[in-house]
């Protein structure tokens, strides 16, 4: 039996993914500060939580553990621009430096999930492969590729490191998020018959459901050291490359209600297309869901009041809470992650 080491374990990917590696088999020690509440992951024998700051993980940590699949991430790039310093170092820092201490510990694999956010904004007649030029725009994505180039040059014959870059995610997850594009447009059709696009929807943007991505990391653990190392593999379908404006349509056709487009912002710059050939050959691989899977299963758990909205569905609108609620932060010892002044709040 394998142990495995997961950060970020109770965020929107690692609350679907812990289940799947305890249904596997698989002994999972679970890395988390729980911002979000502890109740996302339920008890089970095999599972230990750890309530750590990433940034503080020690050799200790790294014991007895086969692999680590390193999820942990100030996630979105609103979040990323506010908490600027926190993102460089949650994202790019400590995940390198759990790299290295997975590989002094003798921890044989190291997944890093990624994003395609650092390809940025490509010309709209390329499609792009895993040896494409980057481009990354935010902060978010700056720092995903730091920690790409950080953690790859760690891997050798005893110590495999694989990268994945992961599209847009989608679906439920019981860590849920209303901030990702296909959750918000499903949330939006069910509360007022409308999707929310920003401007002016010819922008190309990949997408992948939740339990596509955590399969194909169960399928990263297992996967062949001499395939998969130093690799660096899309994750995502060709079928779920959408322009956004057509995305909108398409989730609008799905669901049993009727629909309207309610454009708002300034026009997004961010436009990539992306390949994922090679995850689908290298890994025998193929994504099963759609965004119409996606929103018609959001939807459906929305109508029959299964999931709701609040403050903790967005990431930075939660962020802020926990900062402007000294009572929050004194429980919880948030004083050493968000430092930032309140005038930076409003």
């Amino acid at each position: 039996m394998k142990s495995i080491l997961v950060t970020g374990a109770g965020g929107y990917i690692g609350s679907v993914l812990v289940p799947k590696l305890l249904d596997k088999g698989y002994a999972v020690t679970a890395v988390d500060r729980f911002f979000f509440g502890m109740d996302k992951l339920k008890p089970h024998p095999m599972l230990t939580i750890v309530n750590e700051d990433c940034r503080l993980l020690k050799e200790e940590h790294f014991i007895g553990i086969d692999a680590v699949i390193d999820l942990v991430a100030i996630s979105n790039d609103p979040s990323g621009e506010l908490f600027q310093e926190i993102t460089f170092e949650i994202n790019h820092v400590a995940r390198v430096n759990t790299a290295s201490l997975a590989k002094k510990m003798g921890v044989g694999r190291y997944i890093l999930p990624s994003s395609c956010s650092i390809y940025g904004f490509q010309d709209k007649d390329i499609i792009v492969d895993e040896t494409a030029a980057t481009n990354p725009l935010t902060i978010y994505a700056k720092a995903n590729e730091r920690a790409e180039q950080g953690s790859l040059v760690l891997a050798d014959e005893q110590f495999t490191v694989v990268v994945m870059r992961q599209a847009t995610v989608y679906g439920y997850s019981p860590r849920m998020r209303f901030d990702l594009a296909i959750n918000g447009m499903a949330y939006g059709a069910w509360k007022n018959g409308v999707i929310p696009l920003m401007r002016d929807g010819s922008q190309w943007r990949p997408m992948v459901h939740v339990e596509d991505t955590t399969d194909v990391m169960l399928l990263l653990l297992e996967a062949d050291a001499h395939v998969v190392n130093k690799e660096i593999i899309n994750v995502g379908s060709n079928r779920n490359n959408y322009q956004l404006e057509g995305l909108a349509k398409e989730i609008a056709n799905a669901l049993p209600i009727s629909v309207d487009i309610e454009w708002y912002g300034d026009p997004d710059h961010r436009s990539y297309r992306v390949n994922f050939d090679k995850a689908e050959r290298m890994l025998s691989w193929k994504a099963k869901y759609t965004a119409a899977d996606g929103a018609s299963q959001i939807y459906q758990k929305l109508v029959n009041g299964r999931l709701e909205k609040t403050d903790q569905t967005i990431t930075l609108h939660w962020y802020k809470r926990i900062i402007q609620s000294p009572g929050l932060v004194k429980e919880n010892k948030y004083e050493d992650i968000f430092t930032l002044p309140m005038d930076s709040l409003k």
